[in-house]
């Protein structure tokens, strides 16, 4: 391999080594972000004017307590270049009475060491402001070897002046030197912090409650239910999307109504042959050849109805609520009447809101599909705070794994195991799955416990 395709291939595993770490540190802070609009648009709002405030505060504050520190350390240290001076000056004062009453005044505390070497230098602060600007003034303003402590007592500084035959101690108050600005800092970032939040509060939640309202309307649509008194409110975006909603729903039901009236009329048209056929037949009298034509017009008959019925779906019914253990019970009696051990169990409250008629024949086509392969069925509902489950389970050979997503395909019959829609239309489950999507919700088949089939049904209440 020539150097040439070594360094190519050390900077591609490198790209990938970059790649994989920025995909890592981006879903981190997917994770660590807020999914819903309100809380992000908060954020969004709220951190950048909250950094903005902090640095100007920071930036402004700082420069302005650096320059007070910088004339109380001053002056202070003008006092003591007094004393100093006093002390050289009124060489008779031995025990230095005047010149302590004169630092009582300047609110300091005077006392004299004994000659000798300095302490050895302290632990210096990270960053002191206060240590910095007395060094520079007592350098500046008395020109003598020096010690401070500005860290050992908490509201005291200790400061030692060399002089001639002794050493001055003095022990000023802090805050005589020093201009703290954390609490006025703390206070200006919650004030502005919280006013900012508040505001922010107040204006998102009227901006967020029109986009509420129009994914409830769009939500109640998918399920088959009106929106009643939804009418385009908010921002100008809002409202585009929401009037584009309202335009694209009418569309839809346009769309479904000339569907329905294409529909009406060919199944009239379609049923007026057909019994007219059976009237002819009638006519023709008995006979084995008469007896399977009757049989054929009837099947044809069937066959016409489910493909009307998968052609249009639930169209024009409206949701309303109802009783889903009385709904179970007349399916289960439908089954016993044809010969087949049921049983029915209903978990939480019945009252649902569904199209019932629709909603029944999806739940019938689901029943009439375990009685046509299994002798016992079992029929259980549960209602939660979200969704509405109903399960049916037979004992019949079930279906294959592979193939639960192929039999919801229309016309589509199996040739083996269930064998599915036998001298049917193949559109059993078809129909079911479409109304229960219309519903908002699904179909899903699964083994059985008892052996054969699952077929659940869950749509969101």
């Amino acid at each position: 391999m020539s150097t040439l395709d070594t360094g190519l291939t050390l900077i591609k595993n490198a790209s990938q080594r970059v790649s994989k770490a920025n995909g890592a540190v981006g879903n981190a802070f997917k994770s660590w972000m807020p999914t819903g609009l309100y809380a992000r648009a908060l954020l969004i709002m709220i951190v950048p004017m909250v950094i903005l405030q902090t640095v100007v505060a920071f930036v402004f504050m700082e420069r302005h307590w650096n320059t007070v520190t910088r004339r109380l350390s001053a002056a202070v240290v003008s006092d003591i270049a007094a004393l100093i001076d006093v002390y050289k000056n009124y060489p008779q004062d031995k025990d230095r009475a005047q010149l302590r009453r004169i630092a009582q005044k300047l609110q300091l505390v005077v006392d004299f060491l004994p000659a000798g070497d300095m302490p050895p230098p302290g632990p210096k602060p990270f960053f002191s402001l206060l240590d910095q600007t007395l060094s520079v003034q007592l350098g500046r303003q008395i020109n003598r070897p020096f010690w401070i402590d500005t860290v050992g007592k908490s509201n005291l500084v200790e400061i030692r002046v060399q002089l001639d035959d002794s050493v001055m101690r003095i022990f000023a108050q802090r805050s005589a030197a020093y201009a703290s600005n954390s609490e006025i800092f703390i206070f200006w970032m919650l004030g502005t912090s919280t006013i900012l939040l508040i505001v922010a509060v107040l204006f998102l939640r009227n901006q967020i409650k029109p986009i509420l309202r129009l994914a409830d309307a769009a939500e109640s649509f998918g399920k088959g239910r009106e929106a009643p008194n939804f009418r385009p409110r908010g921002a100008r975006e809002v409202r585009r999307a929401a009037q584009a909603f309202i335009e694209m729903k009418a569309r839809v039901e346009r769309s479904i109504e000339q569907r329905t009236a294409m529909l009406a009329g060919v199944s009239h048209d379609l049923r007026t042959i057909l019994t007219r056929f059976k009237l002819e037949l009638a006519l023709l009298g008995e006979g084995p050849e008469i007896d399977a034509m009757r049989k054929d017009v009837d099947e044809m008959s069937m066959m016409l109805e489910d493909y009307l019925a998968f052609a249009r779906g639930d169209s024009g019914e409206v949701a309303q609520p109802t009783d889903m253990a009385m709904a179970l019970e007349e399916l289960r009696s439908d089954a016993e009447r044809h010969g087949h051990t049921t049983t029915v169990a209903f978990h939480g409250l019945p009252v649902v809101t569904v199209k019932p008629a629709s909603f029944k024949r999806c739940l019938a086509n689901l029943v009439s599909n375990a009685a046509r392969h299994a002798d016992t069925i079992s029929i259980t509902g549960h209602r939660d705070h979200r969704y509405l489950t109903i399960t049916v389970d037979d004992d019949g050979p079930g279906i294959p794994a592979n193939m639960r997503e192929e039999v919801f395909k229309p016309f589509l019959r199996l040739d083996d195991a269930r064998n599915q829609d036998e001298g049917g239309s193949g559109l059993g489950l078809a129909i079911a799955r479409d109304i229960a999507r219309s519903h908002g919700g699904d179909i899903m088949l699964s083994e059985s416990p008892m052996g054969g089939l699952r077929a659940a049904v869950r749509v969101p209440v």
